[in-house]
Formats: structure tokens, C-alpha cells, sequence
């Protein structure tokens, strides 16, 4: 083995030593004139110092161009559920690939994950599998106008539900361009949008229920559509009483009341944080860590606003529960339905967390540490826990990049934005090893 290859966990931080990113500099320039700014998604752009090229990932680290064995906290951006390249799911794909990997068709495979996917999720009285969030989610707001009659939808600052551009409103809106807190400004997320994209769409802060209610009181709104925790930009609970109150008026209001689950389902819980807040949507909508990393996510809901699907609502995709990906998914909700596994990463995910905040008071740096054990978020340069979007905005989140930057040299990765991703396989050695790079590099901030 070459020497490069060597680099461990801890290796950097006790040693004092920083970790060359050359390989990865060098294949991202050379990405660059073929791969239209050298990615195939904006998101892998952003990492200091530059995107890295992974050759290999297994359990809780991953290894890169240079031969860094890096502990990973990425988590493939939340589907890394069981550890990354978990051999239960491999072989179950492996055996899949003898027998058809696509064929126009339904397969046993689909039909048995489709059960347990039900069994599992409290809302799912029935299902129908996509390939990605984003394709989910406009499938659950296209049920929910077919079953209402109306068009518009609310959606909330700082929650995400795809990248297309009926939904790409306000998901990151600057504090300049938001308006007021009470009646926000419909943000576009990116250049090539058209104003007409989000004519539909009612955007408010999220965790305010008496605005809530006054705008589903008007009896114009065909669904609202949340994160039922926000973890996309940041690990969020709601109020109590923010979602059974969003439940009733929904009901009152005859809307449609959908979960976007696409990180929270299956990761904070078996069935999700519906299961955790005692809250049933009508639709909800899941990806991630259904299957492991496969590509595959899924709405659920009531029978009757599903059954649309069969009738005249348009439901299609050619790569829809490929059997590759069913194996996967059956695979992954097999061991994650009695929720031992669950418990596992909860455990070493609240010690993770309470170090955190140990850390950082005896640096005397203002941090919050919110959200799950399963998946949690740092904010630096605050003292009170966020509430909403704007409430994130306070956050010192260049300090946040600086530090973020500073672990990746010393050995651990972690997503610029604050959100960290547990698997099972970060035992209590790896939070060891986590926890010692840290202090390192908190105490050289």
C-alpha cells in the first residue's frame, strides 16, 4: 500500500498534520472541460477547498483521489443509512441482477417492498415508487389539485421540495429579498425561472400556525407542503402543536395536508417523523434512505387521494421501481423496520451532540446544537435554538465554512451547512475519533 493510501482517522488532528486534497484539485480542473462547471449537481460544488473525487466509501469513512480515509458525515447528502457500501444491500442487488434488471413490467421484488413500505409508515395506506425526491413531491402536489379542484399550494421558507420550478420558491431567500416575516415575497431559487412558475404558490415562515390558519381559512388552498422537521437547511423540530394544529385546519379547510419526508423518512424513525410527532398527513413523500444511496423515493397517502393514480391523475417513469432499486429498497426497510437500528445511532448521535455543545462552551463560542440524533445541525455564533428560516440567517455560517474546512483537513467530513448525517456504522470508536478532531479544531479557531 502506498504511503497516501496510509491516512486514518485521527491520524491528522494528533499528529498536526493537514491532509492534501492535490489528486482531487487536479481531477476537478480536469472535470471541468467536459462536466459543465465540473459537476453534474450544483450541490458538489460548493465544498472548500474544491469537490473531491471518492474512490471508494465503506461504512463510515470514505477515501478520496489522495488516499484520505475521511470520516464521512455527508452520508451521500442523507440516504447513507446503514454505512456506506453495506454488503446485505449489495448482495441483494447482486442477486437481482441475474435475474432482470428492467423490463416494462411488475416484479415480486416491487410488490414485497411495497407491503413493508406500508406496514411501516402510518399514512401509507398506499404507495407508488419514483426514482427522486423532486419527481415525489410534484406527484403529491398533482393529487392533491386533481383531488381538490384548486391550484394553489403553500409552501414555507427555507423547506425544499425539488429543484423544478413550480416548487423552487423561497427555499433560500435572503432577508433582503423575503419582505416581511408576516406576508413573505415568493423568492426564486434560480436565474430561468418564470415569474409565472410560481403564481400558485403561497409562501409563509414556517412554526406560525395563527398565519397558517388565516391563509387555509380564505378555502383556496389545494395542499401545504412542509418538511415536518426542517432538515434541509437546517434540523428543525416544529412548535408544539404546529403540526396537529396544521393537521385540523387542513381538515376544516378541505386542503391537503403533505409531509415532505425526503430526509426524515425512514431515518429518524421507522415510519418516519410522522411516527415520532404523532401527526398523519395525507400524502407524504420519502427518497434518501429508503434504499441505502439507490436511487428511489415514493408518495404515500390515503387510498382514495392514491388511487387518482389509477384513474385519472398521470403517474409514469420508465426507471419506476427498477428492480436493482427494489431489491435495495426491500433490503434497507427489512432492517430498519423493528427500529433496533434506529436506537443504535440515537444513542451515539445524542452523545455526538451533547460533546458538541460541552465543546463549544468551553471554547466560550455561542453554538446551537438541534434536530435528531439520526441527523442533527451545528449552528455557530448563535445562543438560542432557530425557529425558522430566518432564524437560521443568524447563524455565523462563514465561521461555520472556516470550520467545516478545517475538519475536512483534519480528517472528518462535513456538509458546509451544518447538517450532520449518522449511519449505523458510526460506532462508538468513530464518534471517538470524531470528537478528538473537534476539540482540535475548535481550538485552533
Amino acid at each position: 500500500m502506498s504511503m497516501r493510501l496510509q491516512a486514518s482517522r485521527g491520524i491528522a488532528a494528533t499528529e498536526g498534520k493537514r491532509l492534501s486534497f492535490a489528486h482531487s484539485a487536479s481531477a476537478f480542473r480536469a472535470a471541468s472541460a467536459y462536466l459543465a462547471g465540473g459537476v453534474s449537481s450544483n450541490v458538489r460544488s460548493t465544498p472548500a477547498p474544491h469537490p473531491l473525487v471518492i474512490e471508494k466509501a465503506e461504512g463510515a469513512y470514505v477515501v478520496d483521489a489522495d488516499g484520505n480515509r475521511l470520516i464521512d458525515y455527508y452520508g451521500g447528502m442523507g440516504p447513507i443509512i446503514l454505512g456506506h457500501n453495506d454488503a446485505r444491500i449489495g448482495r441483494a442487488v447482486s442477486d437481482q441482477l441475474d435475474k432482470v434488471v428492467l423490463a416494462a413490467g411488475q416484479s415480486a421484488i416491487e410488490i414485497e417492498a411495497a407491503r413493508i413500505f406500508c406496514k411501516m409508515v402510518p399514512c401509507a395506506e398506499r404507495v407508488r415508487f419514483n426514482i427522486s425526491g423532486t419527481e415525489a413531491d410534484q406527484a403529491a402536489l398533482r393529487i392533491a389539485r386533481a383531488a381538490t379542484g384548486r391550484t394553489k399550494v403553500i409552501k414555507f421558507e427555507g423547506h425544499y421540495h425539488g429543484w423544478v420550478d413550480s416548487v423552487l420558491w423561497s427555499n433560500a431567500p435572503g432577508l433582503e429579498d423575503a419582505g416581511s416575516a408576516e406576508n413573505p415575497t415568493p423568492v426564486a431559487g434560480s436565474l430561468g425561472m418564470p415569474a409565472s412558475s410560481g403564481a400558485e404558490i403561497v409562501v409563509l415562515p414556517w412554526n406560525d400556525l395563527p398565519l397558517l390558519e388565516a391563509r387555509l381559512r380564505k378555502g383556496d388552498i389545494a395542499a401545504v407542503i412542509m418538511e415536518a422537521a426542517m432538515c434541509n437547511a437546517a434540523a428543525i423540530k416544529p412548535r408544539e402543536g404546529y403540526l396537529e394544529g396544521a393537521r385540523r385546519v387542513c381538515s376544516e379547510t378541505g386542503a391537503i395536508l403533505i409531509f415532505d419526508e425526503v430526509i426524515t423518512g425512514f431515518r429518524v424513525a421507522p415510519g418516519g417523523a410522522q411516527q415520532v410527532f404523532g401527526v398523519t398527513p395525507d400524502l407524504a413523500v420519502f427518497a434518501k434512505a429508503i434504499a441505502n444511496g439507490f436511487p428511489v423515493a415514493a408518495v404515500a397517502g390515503r387510498a382514495d387521494l392514491m388511487e387518482l393514480c389509477a384513474k385519472s391523475v398521470l403517474h409514469a417513469g420508465t426507471y419506476n421501481a427498477q428492480p436493482l432499486c427494489m431489491a435495495a429498497t426491500l433490503a434497507t426497510l427489512q432492517l430498519l423496520q423493528d427500529g433496533s437500528l434506529h436506537d443504535g445511532i440515537a444513542a451515539r448521535g445524542t452523545r455526538m451532540m451533547a460533546a458538541f455543545t460541552e465543546i463549544f462552551d468551553e471554547k466560550g463560542m455561542p453554538a446551537r446544537v438541534t434536530g435528531f440524533p439520526q441527523v442533527f445541525h451545528l449552528a455557530l455564533g448563535v445562543s438560542e435554538p432557530a425557529r425558522d428560516w430566518r432564524d437560521v440567517l443568524k447563524s455565523d455560517r462563514q465561521l461555520y465554512r472556516r470550520f467545516s474546512t478545517e475538519l475536512l483537513f483534519n480528517g472528518v467530513r462535513a456538509l458546509e451547512r451544518g447538517v450532520w448525517f449518522l449511519s449505523a456504522a458510526h460506532d462508538h470508536k468513530v464518534v471517538d475519533d470524531t470528537l478528538e478532531i473537534v476539540r482540535g479544531v475548535v481550538k485552533s479557531l
